[in-house]
Parts: C-alpha cells; sequence; structure tokens
C-alpha cells in the first residue's frame, strides 16, 4: 500500500507531525437506489440533457450530426459498494461536486479558526483523482490531478484563503484501463487545540410515533453520531405515544441510557423544543443541543458536521441544516433564510436564489448561485444545534406554541454576539411546505400574533416597517375571500399582543383547543373528504363570456377594489345560495381576487385531502373588517409602548423559571 502526501500548487505542505481531525466524510446514500443519489454523486461529465440542450441552441434546433452524441452515462447503484465506497468504471468518471460530498471551504474560512484543510482520498485500482474549486461567483477552477494505483492512500492539503465570499472544493475520480475503488475519502483540519463537543439531540413529537421512531433508530444504528451523543431526548406531546410503537423496546436497548423519554402536555413547537433544550442544560452533559422536528428523514452524518463545524467556530455559534422535500428527495427547500428587515416576513439573502431548487436537473456544478455564502438571520428547527452555553445566556425558546419561534430566537442570539450558520452538507428531509397553506385555518392566530410579537421586539423601524400596512391587506383579503374562520384567529391575535407578555405562558396549552372550538360557528373551517358530501353547483352561465374571473391590475385595481367592497358590505346574498354553491374551486386557483366574486363556493385544502363551503356573510364583513381596522389603530399608537413591554419581559418569559412553571402546568394528558 502507498501513502502519499500531495503538496498543494500555492506552497501549502503537509506537516506530519500536526494533528488532523476529521470534519466531514465522503458519504452515499443509505439505500443505494435513493432518489437522493444526485445529492451524493453524480456523473464526472456534464449530463447529458444539459449537453443536449446546448447543443440544440447552436444547431437552431436541427437535429445534431450523430458524431455529436455526448455518450454520458448516469452513476449506477450497483456501482455503490456501501456507505462510503464506489466503483468507477474503466474510461468513466464520477463526481463529487454535490451538496454531501464537496466541501462548503468559504463556511469555514468565514466562521472558523481553520486555515486550511486537507483531502484524504484511498482507492483501489488505477485511475485518477482531480481535485477542484470554485469562487463565488460559481466558476470551477482546476487545482490538482493525481495519478492512483494499486492500494493507495494520497493527501493534498488546501488553503481556504481564497473563500472570503463563496467557492467549495470537490474531487472527481476518473477510472483507467481497469476499474478504481473508491474505499473512503474524507476532509480534514488541524485540530488547533479545539476539544472535541459532544451533543444531545431534542426531538419534539405531536402524534407522529412511526416518523419519530425511524428517526430514533436512524440514530441507534449510526456509531458515527453515537460517538458525539450524549443523549437522545424525545419530547413527547401527544396521545399517540411513541414508547407504545411496535418496536420500541428493541431500539430502547439499543441505546440504553442515550435515550431519554420526556412526556408533557401538549405546548407546541416552542414549547417541546424548549423542554429539549431545558433537560440538555440541566444534564450538564453536552456542548449543544440539537433540534429535530418529529416528521422528517435523517442524514445521520449531518449530526457529526454540526457538531464538528461548531467545534471550530470562533464564538459559539447556531449551526443548522437545510431542508429536503421528503417527496422529492433531490429538491432543497431553501439554502439559507433572512428576516427581511421592512416588511418583517422570511426572505432570501440574494435576489439571485431560489426556492426549491432540484439537485437532480441541475447540480452544484450548473448552479452559480450555490457557490456565493449565504448569511442568515435564523435557521429552521427541523435541524438546528444550539450552544448550551447560549442557553444558559439566552434563555429558552419565546413561549407561543408554533411559528416565528425559530427565527425569534436567531434574532435573539444574534442580538447578543452569536450568529447562525445554515451549513451546507448537514440537512433532513422534511414535508415539503408546498403541500401546505398554513397562512388559513387555525394556524393564522399564530403567525399574526407571533410575527407582531417578533417585530415589536427586533424591527429596526419605530413602527415596525410595514407590517401593520400588510396585516390590515390580510384582513381585507381573508374577509372579501369568505374566510372568516382566518380572520377571527387574527382579530384575537392582535387582541392577545396588545394585551402584553405577561400572558404569553398562560396560554400556551389552552389557545388552541379554544380556537379549534370556533370551528363550529364557521362553514369555512369544516372540511369534508368527499365532494359529494356538499350540494351540486348552480348551473349559470359562465362569467366574462367563459373567461372566468380575471386578475386586476395596476390600471383596474381602485376600480375593482371599490366595487368589491361595496359588494362585500352592502349587497344581500341570494338565499338560494345558502343552500347550493355557486361553484367548486381549487386551492390553487382559490386566490383572494377569484373568491371575493362569489357568494358561495366549496374550495378544496393545499393538502388535497378535504374541501369546505365558503358562504359571503355581508354582517360578519362589515364587524370584522371594522374591528380590524380598530385594532390596528390601537396598535400603531401604542406601539412604543408595546415595544418597551416585549423587550422588558423577553428575559423573564424566556428563563428557565418561568418554563419549569409551564411544564408543572401541562403534564401529560390521559392517554
Amino acid at each position: 500500500m502507498s501513502t502519499e502526501t500531495v503538496s498543494q500548487p500555492e506552497g501549502l505542505s503537509a506537516d506530519k507531525s500536526e494533528s488532523y481531525r476529521v470534519v466531514q466524510r465522503v458519504i452515499l446514500p443509505l439505500e443505494s437506489d435513493s432518489d437522493s443519489l444526485p445529492l451524493y454523486v453524480e456523473a464526472g461529465e456534464l449530463r447529458a440533457q444539459q449537453i443536449a440542450t446546448d447543443l440544440e441552441s447552436i444547431w437552431g434546433g436541427q437535429r445534431r450530426p450523430d458524431s455529436l452524441s455526448t455518450g454520458a452515462e448516469s452513476v449506477r447503484p450497483q456501482d455503490i459498494n456501501g456507505r462510503f465506497s464506489m466503483s468507477v468504471r474503466p474510461g468513466r468518471r464520477i463526481s463529487f461536486a454535490t451538496y454531501f460530498n464537496a466541501f462548503p471551504a468559504s463556511y469555514w474560512r468565514r466562521w472558523t479558526v481553520v486555515k486550511s484543510v486537507r483531502l484524504t482520498v484511498h482507492t483501489e485500482g488505477s485511475g485518477t483523482v482531480i481535485v477542484y474549486r470554485s469562487n463565488a461567483r460559481g466558476v470551477q477552477q482546476r487545482v490538482e490531478s493525481i495519478h492512483v494505483d494499486g492500494s493507495s492512500t494520497k493527501h493534498l492539503d488546501l488553503s481556504l484563503g481564497q473563500f472570503g465570499d463563496g467557492g467549495w472544493y470537490w474531487f472527481d475520480v476518473v477510472g483507467g484501463a481497469t476499474a478504481v475503488v473508491l474505499t473512503g475519502a474524507n476532509w480534514s483540519v488541524p485540530d488547533e487545540g479545539r476539544s472535541n463537543g459532544s451533543t444531545s439531540i431534542g426531538i419534539t413529537t405531536f402524534n407522529r410515533a412511526d416518523y419519530c421512531l425511524e428517526t430514533i433508530r436512524t440514530v441507534a444504528a449510526s456509531p458515527e453520531v453515537r460517538e458525539v451523543l450524549d443523549e437522545l431526548i424525545v419530547v413527547d406531546q401527544g396521545s399517540q405515544l411513541v414508547r407504545n410503537e411496535d418496536g420500541f423496546d428493541e431500539v430502547a436497548a439499543d441505546l440504553g441510557d442515550q435515550l431519554r423519554i420526556v412526556e408533557q402536555g401538549n405546548i407546541g413547537g416552542s414549547g417541546g423544543f424548549s423542554r429539549g433544550m431545558y433537560e440538555t442544560v440541566t444534564a450538564g452533559k453536552s456542548d449543544y443541543v440539537i433540534l429535530l422536528d418529529d416528521d422528517i428523514v435523517l442524514e445521520p452524518e449531518s449530526v457529526v458536521r454540526l457538531v464538528t463545524f461548531a467545534d471550530f467556530c470562533r464564538v459559539p455559534t447556531l449551526v443548522g441544516g437545510h431542508m429536503f422535500d421528503m417527496y422529492n428527495r433531490s429538491t432543497l427547500h431553501t439554502f439559507g433564510e433572512i428576516v427581511e428587515p421592512w416588511r418583517f416576513q422570511p426572505g432570501l439573502p440574494h435576489a439571485d436564489m431560489v426556492n426549491g431548487h432540484d439537485f437532480r436537473g441541475n447540480g452544484l456544478r450548473s448552479t452559480p448561485w450555490l457557490h456565493r455564502r449565504v448569511d442568515v438571520d435564523y435557521n429552521g428547527w427541523w435541524m438546528c444545534l444550539i450552544p448550551t452555553s447560549v442557553i444558559r445566556e439566552i434563555g429558552l425558546s419565546l413561549p407561543v406554541f408554533i411559528k416565528w419561534d425559530d427565527a425569534e430566537y436567531g434574532l435573539r442570539a444574534r442580538a447578543n454576539g452569536y450568529p447562525t450558520v445554515s451549513l451546507p452538507g448537514a440537512a433532513v428531509w422534511h414535508v415539503s411546505w408546498a403541500d401546505k397553506d398554513d397562512l388559513v385555518g387555525w394556524q393564522a392566530y399564530f403567525h399574526e400574533r407571533n410575527r407582531l410579537i417578533t417585530t415589536l421586539m427586533y424591527s429596526l423601524y419605530d413602527k415596525g416597517g410595514r407590517v401593520l400596512r400588510e396585516s390590515s391587506y390580510m384582513d381585507v383579503k381573508h374577509l372579501i375571500s369568505m374566510q372568516y374562520f382566518s380572520e377571527h384567529g387574527r382579530l384575537d391575535a392582535m387582541r392577545d399582543v396588545l394585551a402584553g407578555p405577561d400572558a404569553l405562558h398562560g396560554v400556551i396549552g389552552t389557545k388552541l383547543p379554544e380556537i379549534r372550538a370556533l370551528m363550529a360557528q364557521y362553514t369555512d373551517a369544516q372540511y369534508k373528504p368527499d365532494a359529494d358530501a356538499f350540494p351540486a353547483p348552480v348551473t349559470s352561465k359562465p362569467r366574462n363570456k367563459g373567461k372566468g374571473v380575471q386578475v386586476p391590475n395596476r390600471v383596474t385595481l381602485l376600480p375593482w377594489a371599490a366595487r368589491t367592497v361595496i359588494r362585500q358590505i352592502a349587497l344581500p346574498v341570494d338565499e338560494s345560495l345558502q343552500e347550493q354553491p355557486q361553484g367548486s374551486i381549487s386551492h390553487q386557483d382559490a386566490r383572494w381576487w377569484k373568491l371575493s366574486q362569489y357568494d358561495s363556493a366549496i374550495v378544496s385544502n393545499a393538502e388535497g385531502t378535504g374541501a369546505s363551503w365558503h358562504r359571503r356573510d355581508p354582517q360578519k364583513v362589515r364587524t370584522m373588517l371594522a374591528e380590524g381596522i380598530k385594532l390596528h389603530a390601537r396598535l400603531f399608537s401604542e406601539w412604543s409602548t408595546l415595544r418597551q413591554q416585549y423587550r422588558d419581559a423577553l428575559p423573564e418569559i424566556t428563563s428557565f423559571e418561568a418554563w419549569e412553571k409551564t411544564f408543572r402546568a401541562n403534564p401529560p394528558t390521559g392517554r
């Protein structure tokens, strides 16, 4: 076996006396036929589809000559030998310029004390290892080509000095006259005298016992995770208990003292995650706690990467993982998020970024914006590491049940000098937001209340920027869309904000049942799974000579709005339409400008599991619109006082002592 250190062209040679710590292993999917394969490895050549598209443009859409056929092949699942090994056929090329296996050099350069990284590649057979880097614009640059033969280990030391704004390292493997087998590879850094941190994992679950048990199994089956794990703490707030699932006893016996189940009443994500943070800190074992959602699929290597990255950060840092679509495994939800200062809404840090990026169609090498480092305000709590030292200083979550708890915590940490990093190469798969619409229904209350509270505490503008204006617009949109249940929740939210911060802990376990009890008053909140459960729509002439309802433009918006408001407030509803809808509208077509032109309609939900009957009620519109105007006026006039109240109360309502009382006040419900 040959072992060789290759000096980097910039003159950074290896010091064999220096101790190195592996911070990122090259990994392959746990299931070789997984749809997530493009996140781990891809064909080294440009993909045939990409080349074909380029050639079609060159040849003006004409059929290209056979001599220009690409011959590029996709990676075959049978080439994968296991979690860390892969075969490369003679003359073929595979690339690890992928989400999970490229090294995010710019993030290590910006946030850690590390100045260089070492690539180590173990191979069997004859071939070539080619190392590349990119810059913040996504320009690919070749660094080194290394010939391998027989049983070989190669080291290459690489500087991080040129990655100030972005860029990655990665390598390709090319088969020679015979196949070459990658038996293992990793990225390591000088240990810099840093100690190896340990973590607890806090999972909050509510009646998703099957998902949660699978995550527990994934952790139990990963020796690399268990090496850094102190405790896996499952905070179970449901009636379908994880400990009652088939197979729980076996995995619990395997994990032993590394697994702890805590059962309590349903106090939402903020209550469950606060309990996981609380239990971790009070146990006194861990340097970090990693918060995980229950309805995820975990890439276990991500846990190790979060911990090792945090170990090398210059200051205590929150380190989050990304979220991929559970049902479209190669699609990324977002590469990073900020809170837009003026609108105070989640947004993208750069204009060229997109949500829902699919790596199957466009990998790392062909997507320039993925190479620019993304600095964030917060990371979603589907996967987020928080140092216990930070929790001791700034407290637990804001007691808001759900929505905005993760964003608020990131903003609070930043205000105290602790940044958040969304680390590429660390991720989970989670149910996509594309099949949800949580701005309507019972969650509308929590969206409105918690956005206002967070704005009060962190907005840079005296009156919260655009927040109150947008909130008033949302009132109108809900009302003209006949979404009276959602609007009821929003009005309650504003009243509760005006009542001040002292009541937050007291209502955290009771507010959701109160909101759900209101559903009986509103037909737009009463969903039925079968469309035949509703009367058939009336037969009438199609609107606009068959063109249907048209979206207003800038020229027509004002007169359209005037007519619509007068109609909504003043014109009575035909009594027959209370007994029979005018039509059925699918969720993707149920926009406010369309719903506003109906008096009665059956509207399906985002999940596709049911529909509800929306009926126009002028009296409700008048009453709720007037109440919304009054509440917004109060918020505007009392903004400065409320801002001071919430800021002053923050240390108390996020304290361990306040949360201890809330935990005791919300014991497990009857199962």
